[in-house]
């Protein structure tokens, strides 16, 4: 039976943000993520505390993390590569801690600039530090489904990263189709191996659109039982260094289908779509969501 109440979690201002050429200005991202915080979100991934030489685009992270209005209720997170991070984020009082990882070494040397086993120590110092400041930690595994540079990624490898990431102590792994190359069948695949290993309620699903499978792969991620699922607002996004990941799965598009299919996400669409507008006009270019050429002039 399809689970019926399902946690969508918003990465926009990051994940979304990251890889546009236009720099959002800094009060720009505060209003539009405070009106993401009132369209029911439980979870929004607000910015990240990579080296701003690296992702320009949020080189202003502490000054939004500081500047938003936190809504009780709202998990505010963001994207954590290390210990000079996490100070940064701590300073910023972020509530929750992303690290991350690839599965494969080709895309992670070119991510983080190091082999899988040199990433893990940092990862793990870096958990560490944030859960004894009282702070939850979340995983990401890039490359799941396909690497830019090895092609096909052995299940294996998968399992091995995220069970070093749940050693380490995180909450949830979300597992991403960085690359968009993803199909229902390879979905279901993967997932039949990694539940026999690791619990639903402990994995999301993150997929890229990149191919139109988005939606598809959700579908047959729900029939496999999984509850927790990362999106962007009107599909903004991509990898900046995974080449051809173009947008996310579009928060807009999911709430959809959820919504028709009876599904519970406790967000009220039509404020979404609002804030969607919003952040159309801030980056000045069309946003590819389906159900955002209700914006288009």
């Amino acid at each position: 039976m399809e689970p019926r109440s399902i946690r969508v979690k918003e990465v926009g201002p990051r994940d979304g943000l990251q890889n546009e050429a236009v720099f959002v200005d800094t009060n720009d991202k505060i209003a539009w993520i405070n009106q993401l915080s009132s369209t029911g979100l439980s979870y929004i991934e607000i910015t990240s505390f990579v080296h701003p030489k690296w992702i320009p685009a949020l080189a202003d992270a502490v000054r939004v993390a500081q500047g938003i209005e936190r809504v009780p209720g709202v998990t505010y997170a963001a994207l954590v590569p290390n210990a000079r991070g996490l100070e940064r984020a701590l300073a910023a009082n972020v509530d929750e801690v992303s690290i991350f990882l690839s599965a494969s070494e080709a895309h992670n040397r070119s991510n983080i600039n190091k082999t899988i086993q040199e990433t893990l120590p940092v990862l793990g110092e870096t958990a560490h530090d944030a859960l004894a400041a009282g702070k939850s930690v979340r995983g990401y595994v890039s490359t799941v489904f396909g690497c830019p540079y090895e092609g096909k990624v052995p299940v294996e490898n998968v399992i091995r990263v995220t069970e070093a990431l749940f050693e380490m102590g995180v909450s949830e792994v979300s597992l991403g189709d960085t690359i968009g190359v993803a199909n229902p069948r390879q979905v279901q695949e993967v997932l039949e191996v990694l539940l026999g290993r690791f619990e639903a309620k402990r994995l999301a699903m993150h997929f890229h659109d990149t191919r139109g499978m988005a939606m598809a792969n959700v579908l047959t991620s729900l029939a496999m039982g999984m509850t927790t699922f990362d999106s962007s607002i009107g599909g903004l996004g991509g990898c900046p260094y995974a080449p051809g990941a173009s947008g996310n799965l579009a928060t807009d598009d999911l709430l959809y289908m959820l919504d028709g299919m009876g599904m519970k996400t406790g967000i009220d669409t039509e404020k979404l779509r609002e804030a969607a507008c919003f952040i159309q006009e801030k980056i000045g270019r069309p946003l590819p969501s389906h159900n955002m050429q209700v914006c288009q002039a």
